[in-house]
């Protein structure tokens, strides 16, 4: 959810509708300083807009809850008693985030959680949790079966003589106790007496499970820094002018699947993703619930994804992979985040990116440039100086000192100052748009005044030492200059958010994950700003394929590149995904029109769109192609059938829903029920869908899911070869979408044993996904270990495959 939730819309367009002619038309016409001052007074305390905002923050309260700990933990147990230990895994996490620290209570969460984790074979994780139990105060009484916990996972380990002084520990603790009676008493001498054995005969549990890793390997690649680029390549080199701006060449030629950048986010945010949903329903009403979202299975700092994670110390919103990225956080941005939780989820991710950025950067550097922003438009009033060819400046060590961006040096870095010169587009957005963006900033600056955050901000030592902040001598209308200098750069922010905003997104697997088929899709996992990549301009058939590892972004060359070529990136709209006139709709959120290649050949072409063709009906008679806008006809001339297009996108949306059923099947163990109600999709949709289409190709891809799920490999392998037909015929042979289709193809083979097919479908998915992902991908690496397995089974086998 970049912006603000629906009704804060509502409220913010209600209050602008309410100005009189003359404040309106001062608000529109004003620079941004200059609007937040005459914005401070539309939301004064007690105002209507005020206790409107105040409303909605109660309803996405992100505060520490005892009823919702207990309820969590509860859960859990239920899930472990189940066999679910991943489930319980993660309801044990929300309960912790519940708790206060240091209670007891916590402590019982990690060591619950270390027993499911134990359960999954996560023995580095499991022994962390059962410090953390120790550390919050675990239950004297408890503590031997947590212990004996601890013996297990040092054995499965291979850590054998850790093992014996933990089981010694636990042996001494006992006979200091006292002697155990009852039947659990009995149980656990039972379980010590077992191990006791093991460790005297040097013996090992089964394989651990392999840890999530959140940080790829670096590749071990040729790699030559740029002088002028931070991150980028030398092959790179940065041009500027008046109708590209800043942008990206290729000083030499560049090879397919060559790295050309390499950027760790200067600030990202966390996307809420269902939090959204959350804030229908009243504080008084909330029902707790197992529903996981990406804020509970990744950290909020780095990213990584989450095995147990750490809780923040004051909401229960925030979670982190270790207690350093939690301390980390802490001191640079939380501590101030932490108590505006629900006020940030309701503005919205684009203000809560344009607050820690500010938060990241600290107050001198903020002051700095918004001082020299403000010289700047008086020193240059003109457009066109602001925006002069270098060729016009003065000449430089490296020539590109007059670019926007760029330190003394003529180097453009990945710093706040390569932040704050990208183009926020102020006369460009609706008045509307700008209304709301800075009733936004102006609540969230109120707040931090209000509750006294206001010293954290711009004197984080007299914070730390616990010196409260000084009292506010300015009336309820105004904020203090300080804060309106912060303001002013996160509105500034807010509105470049909205071109220079960057998705980092995940593969993330769908479903529980416990098949032999793992599939994934990619999500949105984060908004971030990375002001290197924001120099990359659009095209709707990019030569560049971005991947993420964390908060570091990797951009790789998809083709060869030739020298003086630009560098394109793709904004959203592909024209392998959409026909033209809908990409010009979806790229006006930029302020351009896109005059690319791929745009200009279909504008000037007569013929219809490539991706207009493949996804379009076909006549329910003759199934050749239907023509037309409003009412469609047969391309047929023999054929005179005519139909309604609402007729037909009619059918299609009913086609549409009775998919989602047959996967809602598959997730409820009814397979054979999934599969013929898929088979009767199939059937349907070929009476009105273009062969080619892409729903087509995505029943043959939940029929592959469905026969992989039974067992039946070469049913599913022959469906999705069905499926990677279509795909290749829209995204092309070397496209991401087939690299993963193939990835797909090849877990179905190997796990039916056709060994040859499954050989030579790994090394066509590795030359893809090497391309656009990188050598140590995850996906890469899978395939290498199903190719290293199937290289060592006997040569017997290998030559009846």
């Amino acid at each position: 959810m970049a912006l603000p939730v629906e009704e804060w819309r509502r409220c913010a367009a209600r209050c602008r509708a309410a100005l009189g002619p003359a404040l309106r038309e001062r608000l529109e016409a004003a620079p941004l300083g200059e609007a937040l001052r005459l914005g401070c007074g539309l939301l004064r305390p007690g105002a209507e807009e005020a206790v409107a905002l105040q409303r909605l923050c109660r309803r996405a309260s992100t505060g520490k809850e005892p009823a919702a700990a207990r309820w969590y933990r509860q859960e859990g147990n239920r899930r472990f008693g189940r066999g679910c230990y991943g489930d319980a895994a993660l309801l044990y996490s929300q309960a912790a985030s519940h708790e206060l620290p240091g209670s007891p209570e916590v402590s019982l969460c990690f060591a619950n959680r270390s027993a499911a984790l134990f359960h999954l074979g996560h023995f580095e994780v499991c022994l962390e949790d059962i410090a953390r139990a120790q550390s919050h105060g675990y239950p004297d009484r408890l503590l031997p079966k947590v212990l004996l916990r601890k013996v297990e996972c040092l054995l499965c380990l291979g850590r054998v003589q850790d093992a014996a002084d933990a089981l010694a520990a636990v042996e001494n603790k006992i006979a200091v106790d006292g002697i155990m009676t009852g039947p659990e008493h009995q149980t656990l001498l039972k379980k010590l007496n077992q191990l006791k054995l093991k460790v005297c005969e040097g013996e090992s549990c089964p394989e651990p499970a392999r840890e999530a890793c959140g940080d790829a390997q670096r590749e071990s690649e040729i790699w030559e820094e740029n002088d002028s680029i931070s991150g980028a390549s030398s092959s790179l080199s940065l041009k500027f002018n008046a109708e590209k701006g800043r942008h990206l060449v290729a000083s030499q030629d560049i090879l397919q699947g060559q790295s050309l950048l390499k950027e760790e986010a200067f600030v990202s945010v966390l996307c809420p993703e269902e939090e959204e949903s959350r804030l229908l329903q009243d504080s008084s009403e909330m029902v707790w619930d197992a529903q996981v979202t990406n804020a509970d299975l990744y950290c909020h700092r780095c990213l990584k994804q989450l095995l147990a994670s750490v809780p923040c110390r004051g909401c229960s919103y925030a979670k982190y992979c270790s207690q350093n990225c939690a301390d980390t956080a802490w001191e640079q941005y939380h501590r101030t985040e932490c108590s505006l939780g629900g006020l940030l989820l309701t503005l919205g991710v684009f203000c809560h990116v344009a607050l820690r950025t500010v938060l990241l950067a600290g107050f001198s550097e903020v002051s700095r440039l918004v001082e020299k922003s403000h010289n700047d438009d008086e020193d240059l009033p003109n457009t066109k100086a602001r925006c002069k060819h270098p060729s016009e400046a003065p000449a430089t060590r490296t020539g590109t000192r007059a670019i926007p961006g760029c330190n003394d040096n003529g180097q453009y870095q990945s710093s706040y100052r390569a932040v704050f010169n990208l183009l926020p587009h102020a006369e460009k957005h609706s008045p509307e748009h700008k209304f709301l963006c800075m009733l936004s900033v102006v609540a969230i600056c109120r707040k931090l005044q209000e509750a006294g955050l206001e010293a954290a901000i711009l004197n984080r030592e007299s914070s730390e030492k616990g010196s409260g902040p000084k009292a506010c001598e300015k009336t309820s209308d105004e904020l203090s200059p300080e804060l309106q200098i912060m303001a002013e750069a996160m509105l500034r922010h807010v509105l470049q958010l909205q071109c220079n905003a960057q998705a980092i997104t995940v593969m993330q697997e769908l479903g529980s994950g416990d098949g032999a088929v793992v599939n994934r899709k990619p999500v949105r996992l984060a908004t971030a700003f990375f002001p290197v990549l924001s120099l990359l301009n659009h095209s709707c058939s990019p030569n560049i394929s971005v991947s993420f590892s964390g908060t570091a972004a990797t951009v790789r060359a998809s083709q060869p590149i030739s020298s003086g070529q630009e560098i394109f990136h793709c904004y959203g709209p592909h024209r392998c995904r959409m026909k033209v006139a809908e990409r010009q709709q979806l790229l006006s959120q930029y302020f351009f029109e896109c005059r690319c290649q791929a745009c200009l050949e279909e504008l000037e072409s007569d013929d219809k769109s490539v991706v207009s063709m493949r996804n379009s009906f076909c006549c329910p008679s003759c199934q050749a192609l239907m023509q037309g806008e409003d009412v469609l006809c047969c391309s047929n001339e023999a054929c005179a059938h005519s139909v309604s297009r609402e007729s037909l996108s009619r059918h299609l949306r009913d086609l549409q829903r009775q998919i989602k059923q047959a996967l809602e099947l598959l997730r409820d163990s009814k397979a054979d029920e999934a599969i013929k109600m898929l088979l009767k999709c199939q059937m349907d949709a070929g009476n009105f869908l273009s062969p080619e289409h892409l729903l087509m190709g995505e029943m043959e891809d939940h029929l592959a899911q469905v026969y992989a799920t039974l067992g039946k490999w070469q049913e599913a392998a022959r469906h999705l070869e069905r499926s990677i037909q279509i795909v290749e015929t829209h995204h092309g042979p070397s496209s991401v979408e087939m690299g993963h289709e193939l990835f797909k193809l090849a877990q179905i083979l190997f796990n039916g044993f056709a060994v040859s097919e499954a050989l030579s479908t790994i090394q066509r998915a590795e030359k893809i996904l090497t391309v656009h992902c990188g050598p140590q991908s995850t996906q890469i690496r899978e395939l290498q270990e199903m190719k290293t397995c199937l290289l060592e089974l006997p040569r017997s086998i290998l030559q009846r495959t």
